[in-house]
């Protein structure tokens, strides 16, 4: 853990100050002693000046006493550089920024400069005044004392500028002594900033970058020196402990893969274990088929000593026993069937839940307890439901205590809900096979009573005409009943074969067309009738239970037009689109009026109402259009289209 956060860079901040100020300091001092030179050098320029000045002033004093004339060019000009003198003097003592020129700061230097002020103020200075006061022969006596004192006072300029070049001497030298140590300098805060960030950045980042190679190497064994509380030594530390954390996930990892592989081997077997159940209840097969093979699965996969399947009987309230495995007789004929109060397998189907004891220690709803005597260590009990509805109860038996983990249990409980379904299912398909036949037998009644009963009823009639005309002895009267009989046998006979060829009409999936062409053909053989069939469109095949109802229509509405119609073609079109079909039985025949026919109008009548029904069954509407001797049309259409009422 990191003990005192930037510490580090404070280090690196103060010691570049550090560095940074005493590098500034070195060029500070360069820059003074620099500019201090340049001042020394300018000083040395008006001191070398003055002794040229000084000859001049003697120069001047001598032309002006040749020309003996006061206002000569001469005395104007010997002022003027009386004045130059006295102010170059006084720069060299003051100094001037200006120009620059530094005043004199060595002691040598000030004192030839206070000897050299003190001749000029106290004896040169006063004779070139008192030349400019005199004329004639005083200016002569004044210029001899002059010259007496020039050379001596040049001399002492002459000492100042060599005290000046030494000092400049020493000024330079010690610049370069500035310069030389600031190039030093320079090299060793270098020096000590390599070493300075070798000794707290370097060497700590290469161990760390070292420690991290050997770890990519799988090493995970090493651990970094802890050698400071900063930044780095957090890095460090940190580095140790996450090394610490891997060695010991890595340590942990065959653990953790054989648990995890053994977690998934167990999600694998239970996916098996569903896979199988439902794949065999998805299959076609009778209740106790699939109970038995149900149970069969469980046991197999689970090892299960023994199993059964038992059913709730809503008439008598009871819990039957349907199928069983593992069970000894008189188990089977104790819990052949059993009151939902009498055991655990009652609750647990009240409850709709599911529950899993050892023997040993049965809970308190056990009444029966016939599962302990029976010898079980592990006794389980699981719903059978199909959308909340409760069907039943499975039991699985154990000989060996088995301790069953929520996920099994689980996965038991959804395999009760897929045996409920695949029940429910069962029990659904047997109840529509039966609505079938009843709707069947139904419409079998119906075309029974229209047909053959209506004709068995005119032959009734017929032949107690015929005994009446035996009985009175009129032979004629009785031939023509008995001609009357011969039709109403041959109609009756003919109705009968019709109704088998309806009977036994079959379909083959997405062979409509070609059970309607065979239809068609029959029909033409039967009766010599014209028969074109048309196909227009295409569109996905229908159900085959849809088809059939479609060709009973057609075979319907052909059975009214060789008995009512008396037509002499008959055209039969498919029209098909997506989604919709359309089949039209057109006639040439005598026509009718659907409105006033009687036979229209009765619900006795065999043709439209069997044939709107038929429709009806299937989600379409059949229609009749006729004329009376305009033949008619019958229009079945596959949705039942929407229309407004008229």
């Amino acid at each position: 853990m990191l003990t005192n956060p930037g510490k580090l860079s404070r280090k690196i901040v103060g010691m570049l100050v550090v560095f940074f100020a005493v590098a500034t300091g070195a060029i500070v001092l360069t820059l003074l002693i620099s500019w201090q030179l340049e001042g020394v050098a300018a000083a040395i320029n008006d001191a070398g000046s003055q002794r040229m000045r000084s000859y001049r002033i003697g120069h001047l004093m001598a032309r002006g006493l040749e020309q003996n004339a006061q206002a000569a060019p001469g005395v104007p000009a010997l002022g003027e550089e009386l004045e130059r003198f006295d102010k170059v003097l006084r720069d060299l003592q003051l100094g001037d920024p200006a120009r620059p020129l530094s005043p004199p700061r060595n002691e040598d230097v000030q004192q030839h400069l206070a000897a050299v002020d003190e001749a000029w103020q106290a004896r040169v200075r006063p004779l070139v005044v008192d030349y400019l006061a005199a004329s004639g022969d005083g200016r002569a006596a004044v210029l001899e004392r002059f010259d007496g004192e020039l050379e001596g006072f040049v001399s002492g300029i002459n000492e100042l500028v060599l005290a000046m070049e030494r000092s400049y001497a020493y000024d330079t030298n010690l610049l370069r002594t500035v310069q030389a140590g600031l190039v030093l300098l320079a090299i060793l805060g270098t020096v000590i900033l390599i070493r300075f960030f070798v000794h707290l950045v370097i060497r700590p980042v290469g161990v760390l970058h070292a420690g991290m190679q050997r770890m990519a190497g799988d090493d995970l064994t090493v651990r970094l020196p802890v050698a400071s509380d900063d930044e780095l030594g957090g890095l460090a530390h940190g580095f140790n402990r996450m090394a610490e954390h891997l060695q010991r996930v890595y340590s942990t990892l065959e653990e953790r893969v054989e648990s995890e592989t053994s977690r998934l081997a167990q999600r694998n077997h239970e996916l098996g274990i569903l896979y199988s159940v439902t794949a065999f209840l998805s299959e076609p097969a009778p209740l106790e088929t699939l109970c038995e093979g149900f149970l069969e699965r469980l046991s197999s996969e689970l090892g299960a000593d023994g199993g059964a399947v038992r059913l709730y009987q809503q008439a008598s309230e009871t819990l039957y026993l349907v199928t069983c495995q593992g069970l000894s007789e008189e188990f089977i004929a104790r819990e052949a069937e059993m009151n939902c109060a009498d055991c655990l397998c009652g609750e647990v189907f009240e409850s709709g839940g599911s529950t899993a004891f050892a023997t040993v220690n049965p809970p308190k709803g056990m009444k029966l307890r016939t599962c302990i005597r029976e010898g079980f260590a592990t006794a389980t009990a699981f719903s059978i439901l199909c959308d909340k509805q409760k069907l039943g109860v499975y039991n699985l038996y154990f000989r060996r205590p088995q301790a069953l983990s929520a996920q099994q249990i689980h996965l038991l409980e959804q395999l009760g809900h897929h045996l409920g379904v695949a029940i429910e299912n069962q029990r659904l398909k047997s109840r529509e096979k039966e609505l079938a036949v009843s709707e069947e037998r139904n419409l079998l009644a119906q075309e029974l009573h229209d047909s053959i009963a209506q004709g068995l009823a005119f032959l009734n009639i017929q032949v107690q005409l015929l005994q009446d005309s035996l009985r009175k002895g009129k032979t004629e009267e009785a031939m023509q009943t008995a001609g009357q009989l011969r039709e109403g046998v041959q109609e009756s006979y003919d109705d009968v074969r019709e109704l088998l060829v309806h009977f036994r009409t079959r379909v083959h999936q997405s062979d409509l067309d070609s059970a309607i062409n065979a239809a068609l053909e029959k029909f033409e053989g039967q009766t010599g009738i014209g028969t074109t069939f048309e196909r227009l469109g295409t569109s996905a095949p229908m159900a085959p239970t849809d088809e059939i109802q479609i060709m009973h229509i057609v075979q319907e509405s052909l059975s009214n037009i060789r008995k009512h119609a008396a037509a002499g073609h008959v055209r039969v079109v498919v029209e098909r689109e997506f989604g919709t079909c359309r089949i039209s039985i057109v006639d040439d025949g005598r026509g009718f009026d659907p409105e006033n026919d009687p036979n229209c109008r009765s619900d006795r009548h065999v043709g439209l109402q069997i044939m709107r029904e038929r429709a009806h069954r299937i989600g379409g509407e059949c229609r009749i259009t006729s004329k009376p001797g305009e033949g008619s049309c019958v229009t079945l259409t596959l949705p039942k289209e929407t229309r407004e009422s008229v």
